[in-house]
């Protein structure tokens, strides 16, 4: 009996199809197919061995479904708070939503699964649009991303995409000189930075560090004179951008 179909006054059996099998157990058959169906599947060890495989499958789905969805990682979420911020320095706090607004938004899907595909992607398409270069960076803190950033003291948000996200020490050279300067400075060098690049303030050369600060789409933006040390903190500037 090899006919497939169902309710057409076909029989049904081996050899079983899988889609059948796969509408028997998902339950879509009528309630007179699946009385029919059953006792002839329960009496079959090859289709009940389908079905025991679609019960192990649902139940692993299940079980994935109710696991704890991860945090966000840090520096996925601050080049999103970056890419708002810039956004709404672009357009205007009249024409976006508001930051807290998409934050929130942000925060629902921020789970590693479907949801946060389609905050990904969002995100994505901010950074394509507010940063031109974004297809140049590389995710993290690439030694080969752009150098000598320019910044105006007056117009310091638009530094932060080309800050966030790089690692290079510029004239410091190294991890240690840059500690050495932000000790000078107060500033514990113990906290990550999330961007670190050498540039120019107002035409000066600099070295840029930019943390975030653990509130929403706020940033700090600390820059150091290239001479920094232990006995010349060097500070240029030390700012909070953003709310």
């Amino acid at each position: 009996m090899t006919d497939e179909s169902r309710g057409m006054g076909g029989a049904v059996g081996p050899p079983w199809s899988v889609d059948v099998l796969a509408d028997l157990h998902a339950g879509v058959l009528s309630e007179s197919e699946a009385a029919e169906l059953w006792p002839r599947v329960n009496a079959d060890p090859e289709a009940r061995a389908i079905i025991e495989a679609l019960d192990a499958t649902s139940a692993e789905l299940a079980d994935l479904s109710a696991a704890p969805v991860p945090p966000m990682p840090a520096d996925v979420a601050a080049r999103i708070d970056a890419a708002l911020v810039q956004e709404q320095q672009a357009r205007g706090a009249s024409n976006v939503v508001s930051i807290d607004a998409a934050r929130k938004r942000r925060n629902r899907r921020a789970g590693w699964g479907a949801g946060f595909l389609a905050a990904a992607a969002a995100v994505v398409a901010a950074v394509v649009i507010v940063t031109p270069n974004a297809s140049e960076e590389t995710p993290g803190m690439a030694d080969s991303a752009p150098k000598g950033v320019a910044v105006d003291s007056g117009q310091i948000n638009a530094a932060i995409g080309k800050v966030e996200g790089v690692r290079d020490f510029g004239p410091l050279e190294n991890e240690q000189r840059l500690d050495a300067c932000l000790e000078a400075n107060g500033i514990d060098p113990v906290k990550q930075p999330v961007g670190i690049t050498p540039g120019t303030i107002d035409g000066q050369e600099a070295v840029f560090v930019l943390y975030t600060t653990g509130e929403l789409a706020q940033f700090r933006f600390v820059a150091l004179a290239p001479d920094c040390g232990p006995d010349n903190p060097g500070l240029l500037k030390d700012q909070l951008i953003g709310r």
